[in-house]
C-alpha cells in the first residue's frame, strides 16, 4: 500500500510496448490492455471457469507448453488463427461448457508478447473492456502506482487500446497522481466517445482488419463493458483469476 496517507500513487499509459521501457515497471502495477482482443478473450476464459492461462510469445513455446500441462493450445497471427494451433483468440470460442476447468496456452500477435516484458513488476494483471470494473475496482484497492500498458499493434500506437486506457483513467484519476500526456490524450478520446465508442473504433486499421476476416461479433463484444468480470492476475508463467 501507498505508505504516504497524504500522496498519491502515480498512473501513468504507455500507449505502444516500444515506449515501455520509459516507465518504471518495477515499482508498478501493470495493466496489460489488448482490446483486440487477446485480454478480452482472457476475461471471458476466466469468466467461464478456466483454472488458467499460460501466456507465451511463440507458436512453439505454445506447442510445447501445451504438451507439457495437457493444456489446449491457441493463439493467433495477425487475426487468423495460428498454423498448428488448435484455437484461435475469441472469446466466443471459450464458453463455460468447454473451458471450465481447463488451462489454456495463448499466443498472440501483440498482447501474449508484451506479459513477456512485465515480468519484474509488482504486479501484472490484463485489463479490457468485459472486464473494466473489476480492474479499476482493484487498483484503487492496491493504491499503487500503475501503468497502462497498451499493446498496440507491432509496436504501433493504437485507438481500441487507447480508449481503454483512458476509460480506466477517467474512473480511478481522482484517487491517482495523472501528470502523463499519453493518459491525458487517452482519458480526452474515451470522454468524448463514451456514449457510443463504435462510430470511432470503426475507422480503426485493427477493426477493418477483423471485418475482413468475417468477425464483427468479436469487435462488438470486446467493448461491451462488464460483460466477463474477472481479474487476471500473472502468477511466475500463469495467469489466474483473482474474482
Amino acid at each position: 500500500m501507498n505508505s504516504n496517507p497524504e500522496s498519491k500513487p502515480q498512473l501513468e499509459v504507455s500507449l505502444s510496448p516500444a515506449l515501455l521501457p520509459l516507465c518504471n515497471v518495477k515499482e508498478s502495477i501493470v495493466v496489460i490492455i489488448d482490446v483486440l482482443r487477446a485480454t478480452s478473450t482472457i476475461a471471458t476464459v476466466f469468466y467461464n471457469g478456466a483454472s488458467a492461462v499460460i501466456p507465451v510469445a511463440t507458436i512453439k513455446e505454445c506447442l510445447a507448453a501445451g504438451e507439457k500441462y495437457n493444456a489446449l493450445t491457441a493463439g493467433e497471427r495477425d487475426g487468423r488463427v495460428a498454423p498448428e494451433l488448435s484455437h484461435g483468440n475469441s472469446p466466443f470460442e471459450y464458453p463455460e461448457e468447454f473451458i471450465k476447468g481447463q488451462t489454456l496456452v495463448l499466443t498472440t500477435t501483440n498482447g501474449t508478447r508484451l506479459l513477456q516484458k512485465v515480468k519484474n513488476a509488482k504486479a501484472v494483471i490484463t485489463g479490457s473492456f468485459p472486464n473494466l470494473t473489476a480492474v479499476c475496482t482493484y487498483l484503487i484497492q492496491q493504491s499503487h502506482p500503475v501503468i497502462l500498458a497498451c499493446a498496440g499493434w507491432k509496436d504501433k500506437v493504437n485507438i481500441e487500446d487507447m480508449l481503454f486506457a483512458g476509460a480506466v483513467t477517467n474512473r480511478i484519476k481522482e484517487r491517482f497522481e495523472v501528470n502523463c500526456d499519453s493518459a491525458f490524450i487517452a482519458e480526452n478520446l474515451y470522454s468524448q466517445h463514451q456514449n457510443d465508442l463504435m462510430p470511432l473504433v470503426e475507422k480503426t486499421s485493427h477493426y477493418r482488419r477483423l471485418e475482413r476476416l468475417g468477425l464483427l461479433n468479436d469487435i462488438q463484444y470486446c467493448f461491451t463493458a462488464d460483460i466477463a468480470p474477472s481479474l487476471p492476475i500473472l502468477r511466475g508463467a500463469r495467469l489466474e483469476n483473482d474474482l
